[in-house]
């Protein structure tokens, strides 16, 4: 199972639990309801898949790494207590509160939220004195005399034998009370995260081509080596923030995230040429239609590696466009939805409103359910509204009418600002469509830059907002093309 299908099962995992029938009794007893086991290579993303399931369920996560615990902090410490029985006084042994089950409830106090996810990681690394207390974890769903909390689900992952000499094997009696997932690595999937999250487009360019590199584990004379899915997104984030810096980034940087010698010697090849085509074709030329002549005589003799490394850095530079465009327009959405309830309310005051907007955003915030679109959306309203505070504060009025006035005002600046950009970009687009069509004609760079833009999370969602003539037709002829080459394979 992929890694996106393996987050869909424990989504509905999650509605499937907490959901209750008419008199309230959960659809699924606490008894059946079945821990989940993921298992899969590291580095897959398993981690990744919790924080995005629990955000969008709307629950909270606590996540352990369980090769950082000992007996006691997972039991919790022992301790002489006092029992009667039969009449008779009897010293036995109880057990403070495991570690993890108070963080599960310093969770809930801190979000006000009492559903959640416990991810349980590397829980078949476990130290052979904590083996035992995992399985009574995973069988009765307790740490020492501790339940877990109603309303939290177990989620625990864990490495095949193959990639941790560490790894214990489960028996068959704890198999059969988990609800087992196999994850295994896919690129088109992760290419689908990538795409939105940013990834430098080098990596997706150079994994396009070499798909063979984007994971690999191999055990040599030498030891490990091995390329993940987290080294290639971890290595974007410094890349990306070395080139804020003026940093180079060359192959000892590289290696130090793919810890596979040729892989590493490869992709620091492809960066240096990618950096060159960045000097040697200005994508802001391109895009502002400003390109000289011999551009496209030297694509036209451009080994095919060149071609579509023109093709990212323009698809980069647009992509980062489409999402500020995004971002904006949420931001303006959110802004007019707040300025909208204020002007029917004329009871409001608007510093209040403001306050109250700057409490909530706080609260929410240390909740932790928003992706990073949010979180940016979030802050950008957040310093919007203040500007508008100040700017009815500079102005001195104080009628509901005139403060109304007053930020729609501020709000047009936004809205103008937004439009401006629209048009910029639908400039950009165009542009680059009539560069895609003079270089490459209907070639597979022209494929490719379609592909890319309909499967864009921040493409696609300005293009339907904004429309975009040039690109619905060769969407549309090329979308026909695949679908006469099928038949045609199938034939």
């Amino acid at each position: 199972m992929n890694i996106e299908r393996a987050k869909e099962e424990i989504k509905n995992t999650v509605k499937a639990y907490l959901a209750k029938d008419e008199d309230g009794n959960p659809l699924i007893p606490s008894v059946h309801q079945r821990p989940v086991l993921l298992i899969g290579p590291p580095g897959i993303g398993k981690t990744a898949i919790m924080d995005q399931a629990a955000r969008e369920c709307g629950i909270s996560l606590a996540a352990y790494t369980m090769t950082h615990h000992t007996r006691q902090s997972a039991m919790g410490l022992p301790f002489i207590d006092k029992k009667v029985y039969d009449g008779n006084e009897y010293s036995v042994t109880s057990y403070t509160m495991s570690e993890i089950i108070a963080s599960v409830h310093d969770k809930i106090e801190k979000t006000g939220i009492k559903e959640g996810i416990l991810f349980i990681d590397e829980i078949n690394c476990v130290s052979e004195t904590l083996a035992p207390v995992m399985l009574q974890f995973l069988q009765a769903k307790m740490f020492g005399n501790t339940k877990v909390p109603d309303g939290w689900i177990i989620v625990a992952a864990g490495n095949p034998p193959e990639y941790n000499r560490s790894v214990r094997d489960f028996d068959v009696v704890t198999l059969d009370r988990v609800k087992y997932i196999e994850v295994t690595p896919d690129y088109d999937i992760w290419k689908n995260y990538a795409r939105k999250k940013g990834i430098h487009a080098a990596v997706l360019s150079y994994l396009d081509a070499r798909q063979e590199n984007f994971y690999k584990i191999e055990t040599t004379v030498e030891g490990k080596r091995f390329v993940t899915a987290r080294g290639w997104e971890d290595l974007s984030d410094i890349i990306k923030a070395y080139e804020k810096l003026g940093i180079s980034v060359d192959e000892q940087v590289i290696s130090q995230y793919l810890q596979d010698e040729d892989t590493a010697m490869d992709f620091a090849n492809y960066l240096a040429l990618y950096y060159k085509y960045e000097k040697s074709y200005n994508v802001k030329d391109i895009l502002l239609a400003n390109t000289a002549q011999s551009v496209y005589t030297r694509l036209a003799k451009a080994p095919f590696d060149e071609r579509i490394s023109v093709v990212s850095l323009v698809l980069g530079a647009l992509n980062a466009e489409f999402k500020k465009y995004y971002r904006m327009t949420m931001t303006a959405q959110k802004l007019f939805d707040e300025l909208k309830f204020f002007q029917k309310n004329e009871a409001l005051v608007f510093s209040d409103v403001v306050k109250d907007m700057r409490n909530t955003y706080l609260r929410d915030k240390e909740k932790g359910l928003w992706d990073e679109d949010a979180q940016a959306v979030n802050a950008a309203v957040i310093r919007e509204i203040g500007d508008y505070e100040l700017a009815v504060k500079n102005a001195g009025v104080s009628e509901h009418t005139d403060v109304f006035t007053i930020i729609s005002s501020e709000f047009m600046k936004l809205s103008d600002k937004r439009e401006a950009l629209s048009q910029q970009i639908m400039l950009e687009l165009n542009n680059a469509f009539d560069f895609a069509e003079k270089a490459f004609g209907h070639g597979p760079e022209m494929v490719l830059f379609v592909t890319e833009l309909a499967a864009g999370f921040y493409s696609i969602s300005f293009i339907q907002e904004n429309g975009c003539d040039k690109f619905y037709y060769y969407n549309k002829n090329m979308l026909r093309d695949n679908a006469r080459q099928q038949l045609l394979d199938e034939i």
